[in-house]
């Protein structure tokens, strides 16, 4: 079975080395983390230098935020995410805590 990775529509985190024009630009992002409670933004690369593919919108490549609806065996299910700041870190904004 394939399975498309889950995009990120938009990262309004422009301080990331991966974030040009509200994009993000790497072939994946990790969420989730400091341990499985905060949808963090793992990949997040705070640098004046940056990195990634022009060409390539990024996408989710695993998620570690267990209470969340859309975590299905560490994959993301969502139809696509956004990323943003949330008390001075970057977070998963589409996540949805598990009822």
């Amino acid at each position: 079975m394939e399975k498309e990775m889950v995009r990120i529509t938009a990262c309004d985190v422009v301080d990331c080395s991966y974030n040009k024009h509200n994009a993000c630009h790497t072939l994946a992002i990790t969420v989730g983390g400091p341990g499985d409670t905060c949808p963090n933004c793992d990949t997040y690369l705070h640098g004046t230098q940056k990195g990634g593919l022009v060409d390539i919108q990024g996408g989710v490549g695993a998620c570690k935020v267990e209470k969340c609806t859309f975590n299905n065996s560490l994959e993301c299910t969502a139809t696509n995410i956004t990323v943003g700041k949330h008390q001075g870190h970057p977070d998963c904004f589409t996540y949805k805590p598990r009822s």
